[in-house]
């Protein structure tokens, strides 16, 4: 596959950007945004990387070991809420599913891999993807999660939809004062409120950086060695924080084990499926049956054309 990179894409966050923000309606009277934008941003990534191959992760349902760690994780969150008008609200829900039943049912006639590994994350499947299944390929994950950015590396970039651009190890380092190796360490101090895990108070990104230099650096630094470090300089310096890291060490321990994309919240059951899809795909080039979906749906102002040129050139 020489020097192309392998497009992987957190399918349920991209499609909930396109889902809240494009207005597009079909020529039926129901929203199709989030299936319009979907395809167009596809195109338009396929476009500028040139991918050797195109895979889309679909969430599994949430992590069982998970929600056994802690109860509360991702409980609560609110769900994606349209930012616009209409005189007659539509089902949310049932327009929802419908579209993603629909982008689904289009990926299969281009070269497209499509992965649903039940009672998993999509963050842990791509976690694997990219440190054990593609690890000596370049990746370029596609998401608005932070939750990745442990995962980027000289090999391994993040294309953000939201800020639209590439997320590589210095812009992280630049932004955060933190290099991608120890960001998963130090979020486990900040905590995550969208995730529903709290953190240690006063511990914010700009603090750790200050406090702890050695997160700047390419060497590993670990939740404990944070801690460590922290109960020997609250013994010299009179910092609040220091003496709030070594009260809460357990909640960052166990963010530690919510927060870590590694292989220890996949079976070796869902591991052998990721390994499976992959080794079983089989590339399909249909345009006629991808018109054919489109025009069902009443879906115009599409440019067909361009979207199958620009999955054709997919190598997979």
């Amino acid at each position: 596959m020489g020097d192309r990179p392998v497009l992987i894409i957190d399918g349920l966050n991209v499609f909930t950007r396109h889902f809240v923000a494009n207005p597009a309606m079909s020529d039926k009277g129901y929203p199709i945004g989030a299936l319009v934008g979907f395809l167009k941003g596809l195109r338009l990534l396929s476009e500028k990387v040139l991918p050797s191959q195109v895979i889309v992760v679909w969430e599994g349902g949430g992590s069982a070991r998970r929600r056994a760690i802690y109860p509360d994780y991702k409980q609560g969150r609110r769900p994606a809420r349209l930012n616009r008008f209409y005189d007659d609200i539509p089902d949310t829900y049932q327009n929802r599913d419908s579209q993603l039943q629909l982008i689904i049912e289009t990926l299969k006639h281009v070269p497209v891999v499509q992965m649903y590994v039940a009672d998993c994350e999509a963050d842990d499947v791509l976690g694997y993807l990219v440190s054990h299944r593609l690890k000596t390929q370049k990746c370029v994950m596609v998401s608005s999660d932070k939750d990745l950015y442990q995962l980027v590396d000289a090999r391994t970039i993040q294309w953000s939809p939201g800020q639209k651009i590439f997320v590589t190890p210095a812009v992280i380092l630049e932004k955060f004062g933190i290099h991608p190796n120890n960001f998963c360490a130090a979020r486990c101090f900040v905590g995550d409120p969208s995730d529903g895990l709290p953190g240690v108070k006063g511990a914010g990104f700009k603090t750790l950086a200050k406090r702890f230099e050695e997160l700047r650096g390419r060497e590993t630094v670990s939740v404990e060695d944070i801690i460590q470090r922290a109960s020997k300089l609250s013994e010299d310096h009179n910092l609040q924080v220091y003496n709030n890291i070594v009260e809460s060490a357990d909640i960052a321990r166990r963010n530690w084990k919510l927060m870590f994309l590694g292989v220890s919240n996949l079976s070796g059951t869902q591991i052998q499926k990721i390994d499976g899809v992959l080794n079983t795909f089989v590339p399909s080039r249909n345009k006629i049956a991808l018109m054919r979906i489109l025009l069902r749906e009443g879906v115009q102002n599409f440019d067909v054309d361009s979207y199958y040129m620009a999955m054709n050139t997919v190598q997979s």
